[in-house]
């Protein structure tokens, strides 16, 4: 009886949360357009570059500013979300000075096949694998990604060692294990028959974190094959992606120097409550030295 009416409980639940979604289509897309993009460079000041390219089927969009004589800093953004989440980071003036920042839609969202996403963190690797290599005399080649982001960078690590010489993993969620268990509402959301129902963004976003434990599964016997400097940074408040996962990062990550930053008080949203620790770790990054080892390949 109790099980029964558990079932009816989530059901209620998961049809309500339908309803909302159906009700803000077009309110929750977690992007700006090219035109409040070319806005926002334009109230800073800073010289930045809408760019896009053809990867398969289809048409990836990311921005560019910065020194483009210097190392390159590819940002990954979250689930869901968009290249505006490192927006700040491209008209941050320490940074411009050092680097040449690039942010980027991952497949699904932003202008990047919006709705259309990708489940394999091993596609998406791909998908973006054209930045590094438009870039890949930009060396030293960072990359930064944020919460889903960080699983997908470590993952462009492992497949693409040669074209990436730093990792600074955000409130990454790397552990199969801490993954929570939301089989209950995202399976059915991720049939064709619901599916509909979600705006584009969260679409994309429950299929790719509905399939993200199996994903991190299968990376489980290729950590050890990342030998570049990585930073992790974490809170320990971090109600989304437990703060755990650094530990997983100190445990899979032997045969790469490591460094970690907490902060006790610090939740998820990292990129904006603390965007001084990325660019801090940005900045550490591109003075180390290991990481001009790579620099003769062109």
């Amino acid at each position: 009886m109790t099980s029964g009416i558990g079932r009816k409980v989530k059901w209620t639940l998961l049809v309500l949360f339908a309803g909302v979604m159906i009700a803000s289509h077009s309110c929750m897309t977690f992007r700006m357009d090219a035109k409040e993009i070319d806005t926002f460079f334009k109230a800073k000041n800073v010289s930045a570059h809408q760019k896009t390219y053809r990867a398969g089927f289809r048409n990836m969009h990311y921005v560019s500013a910065g020194d483009s004589l210097k190392p390159l800093v590819l940002f990954v953004h979250g689930s869901p979300g968009s290249l505006s989440a490192f927006i700040d980071f491209l008209a941050d003036t320490a940074l411009l000075h050092h680097a040449l920042l690039v942010t980027a839609d991952r497949p699904g969202f932003g202008y990047s096949n919006f709705g259309n996403g990708e489940t394999s963190l091993q596609k998406q690797g791909e998908i973006l694998k054209p930045i590094l290599e438009e870039y890949k005399k930009n060396r030293p080649i960072i990359l930064v990604g944020h919460s889903l982001g960080g699983p997908l960078i470590a993952r462009m690590a492992i497949d693409y060692p040669q074209l990436v010489d730093g990792l600074i993993i955000v409130a990454g969620s790397i552990d199969p294990e801490l993954e929570p268990n939301e089989t209950w509402f995202r399976a059915p959301l991720a049939t064709p028959f619901l599916s509909w129902l979600l705006p584009r963004s969260f679409r994309a976003s429950n299929e790719e974190i509905y399939q993200l434990k199996p994903q991190l599964e299968m990376m489980l016997p290729l950590w050890s094959s990342i030998t570049c400097p990585v930073i992790v940074i974490q809170g320990k408040k971090d109600s989304l992606v437990p703060a755990a996962n650094a530990d997983f990062a100190r445990k899979m990550l032997v045969n790469a120097p490591v460094e970690f930053v907490f902060k006790d008080d610090m939740d998820h949203f990292v990129p904006w409550s603390n965007p001084e620790l990325i660019r801090d770790a940005i900045l550490k990054m591109i003075e180390k030295q290991p990481l001009v080892q790579h620099s003769s390949l062109h």
